[in-house]
């Protein structure tokens, strides 16, 4: 399939001159060329770009609910690794850094009161530790 730009047609039309081959050759006669120069009609959105968004947008509830989930044990994941380090002594920058991300991701609401509580709880405990990692005040 060939896509032209919106110029194609008129630079058709701009030859609009019979061309001449010499002796048996190919000739197209002035009778045969294309009467009309009329550009080709521009193609129309269906939808628009906002109605792709907005479907992108529209989740199912169980793949809203099992991404929580998903970012709930993230958080978990990263207070279980910050216990280990200061169990062992070896804190390091890069925790405080995995908290922060996971507190982040869990701000998004799942559709479940339920989870959310505890997402929230979470979040709480990953706040805390957070802030017990920052410097004196």
């Amino acid at each position: 399939m060939r896509i032209y730009g919106s110029n194609a047609t008129a630079r058709v039309a701009a030859n609009s001159a019979p061309r001449r081959a010499g002796a048996g050759g190919f000739s197209v006669a002035e009778g045969d060329a294309p009467k009309s120069t009329a550009p080709a009609a521009s193609l129309r959105t269906i939808g628009g770009i906002d109605a792709l968004i907005a479907l992108q947008g529209q989740d199912d509830p169980a793949e809203r609910r099992r991404r929580a989930v998903k970012r709930g044990r993230t958080a978990l994941d990263a207070l279980d690794e910050l216990k280990v380090e200061v169990l062992a002594g070896t804190l390091g920058p890069s925790t405080l850094m995995r908290l922060k991300s996971a507190t982040a991701d869990l701000r998004d609401a799942s559709g479940d009161d339920r989870l959310d509580s505890v997402l929230a709880e979470i979040e709480l405990r990953v706040e805390v530790e957070i802030a017990k990692m920052g410097p004196p005040r």
